[in-house]
C-alpha cells in the first residue's frame, strides 16, 4: 500500500493496485458495506477499512454522495454559460463568485483561461426558467461585460476521475 504506512504526506505515486481499485469501486458504489468492498478488492476488512480511512484523511477521498438525476427532480433542461467580466481583478472575480454561490441554478462555476472568465452550468425546468435566471439575475451581477450560452443536445461521456 503506502510506502512506509504513513498516513500523512501521501502522494499519488504511494498508492498502489487495491487503492486504485478500492477507489474506482466507491465511485462507482459509495454505498458498498466495507464487507462488499473488501470482498471486491480481494482484501480482508481490517486492512481495508485502514486503506480507506487513509484514503480520506489524505483526501484521495473527499465524501460521499448520492448522484440525483437533476431530470426526475424537475431540471431536465442544462445550459452551459459563458461569463466575461469587465476587469479581471480580484474584487470583481470575488464578487462574481459572490454572487454565483447563492444561485441554486449553477451546478457548476469554473475560473478559466481563454477569452472567457468563468463557465456555468445551470440547471433548470425549461428555456422559461432559463430566460427569468438570465435576465433578473446574471445580468444583474457588477462587473459582467458578456455572456455567451450553449445548450448541450446530449451527454456523449460521463466518467468519474481518472486513475492512473
Amino acid at each position: 500500500m503506502f510506502k512506509n504506512d504513513r498516513i500523512s504526506a501521501v502522494k499519488p505515486s504511494d498508492l498502489d493496485l487495491i487503492d486504485h481499485a478500492i477507489i474506482r469501486e466507491l465511485q462507482h458504489d459509495a454505498r458498498l458495506t466495507l464487507q462488499e468492498l473488501s470482498g471486491r478488492v480481494n482484501l480482508s476488512p481490517s486492512p481495508c477499512a485502514r486503506r480507506v480511512r487513509i484514503l480520506e484523511e489524505n483526501g484521495f477521498i473527499r465524501g460521499y454522495h448520492a448522484e440525483v438525476d437533476e431530470a426526475r427532480m424537475g431540471f431536465p433542461f442544462s445550459v452551459f454559460v459563458s461569463i466575461k467580466l469587465d476587469h479581471q481583478v480580484d474584487d470583481r472575480l470575488q464578487a462574481f463568485e459572490q454572487a454565483v454561490e447563492k444561485y441554486e441554478e449553477v451546478l457548476d462555476c469554473w475560473l478559466m483561461t481563454g477569452s472567457r472568465d468563468y463557465l456555468l452550468r445551470v440547471a433548470v425546468a425549461d428555456l422559461v426558467e432559463f430566460e427569468h435566471f438570465l435576465t433578473r439575475r446574471l445580468t444583474k451581477v457588477p462587473g459582467v461585460a458578456a455572456i455567451e450560452s450553449s445548450i448541450p443536445i446530449r451527454r456523449v461521456k460521463r466518467a468519474y476521475s481518472r486513475l492512473s
